[in-house]
């Protein structure tokens, strides 16, 4: 079958490390066009997709839209909502990365746009396909744990001086911070896992010399369900902290390492090489009950799992990987933390409000 054209809007990290690579690695896709005013990475787009047109702005990719099948919004995250909202006005399904947007509802209009229009629309929440995650879902799946109560993430870096680029900038339009960096992974996680949420208590704080935004978080969600999800993440930590634990009233589930599949990309890796999403079996997770637990194997990652199924959504009407809805609940859930952050309260916060 003809293979879909993918314009890709962005070729930073998000563009150059996960988008370009996966859309390449999928058989029926292809990057088409790639969207970048800078110099360098714009050699290095035509370097590493010789088949794509590289083209300098978002000006010129729409100016050819009806060339392309897909659009992925890779870019600043103040762009996401303008840019998602050009592409279904030009009538194409468009991928856009997390966070969704600035603000609920802002996400929400997109939704709402895309609804009307008739497009598909999905956000890349790539870390649902991480081989730790998954391999949580399949310990939760087992019922060994028993009826869990406590769930505990952290997602942590050492990154001790801010860096020179829109994330760390502290204009509230460009959604920079930790929260709404790796946060809307651990929350969007933990919202995969326990549903939605009743209250958000947080602590949103700036360590770093020079911080124009949070480097160091902790939310505590209160689930509709009763379960109390536990989420940490640092630009401080400088040494490793269990990733997952999971607290149940027959067992607990600990598990370190992080996923290997970002760095594996940068280092040249593919989905179906040797050694693809596998982790070292040192960072294997345990489970049980004091000295009696058990190694669990990690399962393996699968981001390539991710543009196959947009793949099926777009030829076989199959779901989108990730319901934009669930992604403007992850906001909802990202602007109470901040809330409760800043006035040090709890947040009541129901579903759909």
């Amino acid at each position: 079958m003809t293979e879909l054209r993918v314009g890709i809007l962005g070729y930073g990290i998000g563009g150059r490390v996960f988008h370009a690579p996966l859309v390449a690695a999928t058989p029926g896709l292809r990057p088409a066009m790639i969207v970048t005013g800078d110099p360098e990475r714009a050699a290095r787009a035509r370097a590493d997709h010789p088949g794509a047109d590289v083209v300098p702005d978002a000006d010129a990719l729409f100016s050819r839209v009806g060339e392309l099948d897909l659009i992925v919004v890779s870019t600043p995250n103040r762009t996401h909502v303008p840019l998602a909202l050009r592409a279904i006005e030009a009538g194409k399904p468009v991928v856009v990365d997390k966070p969704f947007a600035p603000t609920a509802a802002e996400a929400e209009r997109v939704v709402v746009a895309a609804k009307a229009a008739g497009v598909g629309l999905t956000v890349f929440q790539n870390r649902r396909f991480d081989s730790d995650f998954r391999t949580v879902c399949q310990v939760l799946g087992s019922g060994r744990l028993g009826e869990v109560f406590r769930f505990e993430s952290r997602y942590d870096r050492w990154v001790p001086k801010p860096k020179d680029n829109w994330r760390e900038f502290g204009d509230p339009a460009e959604a920079g911070g930790l929260l709404y960096d790796l946060g809307a992974h651990i929350v969007d996680q933990a919202l995969r896992l326990f549903g939605p949420v009743a209250e958000v208590y947080a602590e949103v704080d700036r360590h770093r010399a020079g911080a124009q935004v949070d480097d160091d978080v902790f939310v505590a969600l209160h689930h509709v369900n009763g379960v109390r999800s536990h989420l940490w993440s640092s630009a401080l930590a400088g040494t490793r902290n269990p990733r997952f634990r999971v607290l149940g009233d027959k067992a607990t589930f600990t598990k370190y390492g992080l996923d290997v599949q970002e760095p594996q990309i940068k280092a040249g890796l593919r989905p179906g090489d040797d050694g693809w999403g596998v982790e070292p079996e040192a960072d294997a997770g345990t489970l049980g009950v004091n000295d009696d637990v058990e190694i669990v194997p990690t399962l393996d990652g699968r981001y390539q799992d991710f543009y196959a199924q947009v793949l099926a959504a777009l030829r076989d009407g199959a779901p989108f990987p990730v319901d934009p809805a669930e992604a403007v609940e992850a906001l909802r859930v990202i602007e109470a933390a901040h809330l409760a952050g800043r006035e040090r309260r709890v947040v009541r916060l129901l579903p759909g409000e």
